[in-house]
Protein backbone atom coordinates (compact mmCIF):
# COMPACT_ATOMS: atom_id res chain seq x y z
CA UNK A 1 0.00 0.00 0.00
CA UNK A 2 1.24 3.17 -0.92
CA UNK A 3 1.77 6.07 1.81
CA UNK A 4 2.17 9.74 1.77
CA UNK A 5 3.22 11.96 4.46
CA UNK A 6 5.10 15.40 4.62
CA UNK A 7 6.18 17.96 7.53
CA UNK A 8 6.27 21.68 6.89
CA UNK A 9 9.85 23.07 8.65
CA UNK A 10 9.61 27.42 9.26
CA UNK A 11 13.20 28.21 8.56
CA UNK A 12 12.73 31.96 9.41
CA UNK A 13 11.14 31.00 13.08
CA UNK A 14 13.68 27.38 13.86
CA UNK A 15 10.75 25.08 14.19
CA UNK A 16 7.45 23.26 12.63
CA UNK A 17 4.97 25.05 10.98
CA UNK A 18 1.94 24.25 12.88
CA UNK A 19 -1.89 25.07 10.97
CA UNK A 20 -0.59 25.04 7.94
CA UNK A 21 -3.63 23.92 5.28
CA UNK A 22 -2.46 21.17 2.94
CA UNK A 23 -4.08 20.03 -0.11
CA UNK A 24 -3.32 16.78 -2.07
CA UNK A 25 -4.84 16.26 -5.94
CA UNK A 26 -4.10 13.70 -8.32
CA UNK A 27 -4.08 14.24 -11.83
CA UNK A 28 -6.61 12.22 -14.40
CA UNK A 29 -5.74 13.17 -17.88
CA UNK A 30 -5.97 16.70 -18.08
CA UNK A 31 -7.67 16.95 -14.59
CA UNK A 32 -6.76 17.47 -11.17
CA UNK A 33 -8.63 15.98 -8.39
CA UNK A 34 -8.80 16.71 -4.91
CA UNK A 35 -8.18 13.47 -2.68
CA UNK A 36 -8.11 15.54 0.74
CA UNK A 37 -7.86 18.45 2.66
CA UNK A 38 -5.27 18.39 5.88
CA UNK A 39 -3.60 20.91 8.62
CA UNK A 40 0.06 20.22 9.33
CA UNK A 41 -0.10 19.65 13.16
CA UNK A 42 2.16 20.81 15.95
CA UNK A 43 4.75 19.41 14.90
CA UNK A 44 4.41 20.93 11.17
CA UNK A 45 3.66 17.35 10.23
CA UNK A 46 0.51 15.44 8.12
CA UNK A 47 1.70 11.70 8.95
CA UNK A 48 -1.67 10.33 6.59
CA UNK A 49 -2.02 12.24 3.24
CA UNK A 50 -3.86 9.36 1.05
CA UNK A 51 -7.17 8.29 1.69
CA UNK A 52 -8.23 4.71 1.58
CA UNK A 53 -9.21 3.99 -1.95
CA UNK A 54 -6.77 6.84 -3.64
CA UNK A 55 -4.66 6.15 -6.34
CA UNK A 56 -1.59 4.23 -5.18
CA UNK A 57 0.77 5.81 -8.04
CA UNK A 58 0.55 8.52 -10.63
CA UNK A 59 1.36 12.28 -10.97
CA UNK A 60 -0.14 14.15 -7.86
CA UNK A 61 0.39 18.05 -5.91
CA UNK A 62 0.88 18.94 -3.02
CA UNK A 63 -0.65 22.80 -2.43
CA UNK A 64 0.44 23.92 1.03
CA UNK A 65 -1.62 27.07 1.57
CA UNK A 66 1.15 29.51 3.70
CA UNK A 67 -0.81 32.74 3.28
CA UNK A 68 -2.82 32.26 6.23
CA UNK A 69 0.28 30.86 8.16
CA UNK A 70 2.22 33.93 7.40
CA UNK A 71 -0.72 36.02 8.36
CA UNK A 72 -1.22 33.98 11.68
CA UNK A 73 2.48 34.20 12.44
CA UNK A 74 2.70 38.21 11.48
CA UNK A 75 5.32 37.51 9.17
CA UNK A 76 5.22 38.98 5.23
CA UNK A 77 5.43 36.38 2.67
CA UNK A 78 6.16 36.27 -0.72
CA UNK A 79 4.57 32.92 -1.84
CA UNK A 80 0.75 32.85 -1.13
CA UNK A 81 0.70 29.09 -1.33
CA UNK A 82 3.55 26.84 -2.60
CA UNK A 83 2.14 23.96 -5.52
CA UNK A 84 4.48 20.58 -5.35
CA UNK A 85 4.35 18.24 -8.18
CA UNK A 86 5.76 14.59 -8.03
CA UNK A 87 5.27 11.44 -9.69
CA UNK A 88 4.62 8.23 -7.59
CA UNK A 89 6.03 5.69 -9.90
CA UNK A 90 6.16 2.54 -7.36
CA UNK A 91 3.19 1.70 -5.68
CA UNK A 92 3.80 0.44 -2.44
CA UNK A 93 6.38 2.35 -1.09
CA UNK A 94 6.68 5.69 1.46
CA UNK A 95 6.50 8.88 0.07
CA UNK A 96 7.40 11.64 2.51
CA UNK A 97 7.31 15.58 0.65
CA UNK A 98 9.07 18.01 2.94
CA UNK A 99 8.63 21.14 2.86
CA UNK A 100 11.75 24.18 4.12
CA UNK A 101 9.79 27.22 3.84
CA UNK A 102 11.20 30.48 4.36
CA UNK A 103 8.62 33.90 3.70
CA UNK A 104 11.18 33.92 0.33
CA UNK A 105 12.21 30.97 -0.91
CA UNK A 106 10.90 27.48 -0.12
CA UNK A 107 12.57 24.09 -0.67
CA UNK A 108 11.79 20.45 -0.78
CA UNK A 109 12.87 17.14 -1.68
CA UNK A 110 11.86 13.71 -1.49
CA UNK A 111 12.22 12.53 2.20
CA UNK A 112 12.60 8.97 4.04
Amino acid sequence: MTTLSTHVLDLARGGPAPEVAVTLEHLDGDTWTVLHHARTNADGRVPALLPPGAPPSGTFRLTFHTAAYFAATGTTGFYPFVPIVFHVARPGEHYHVPLLLGPYGYSTYRGS
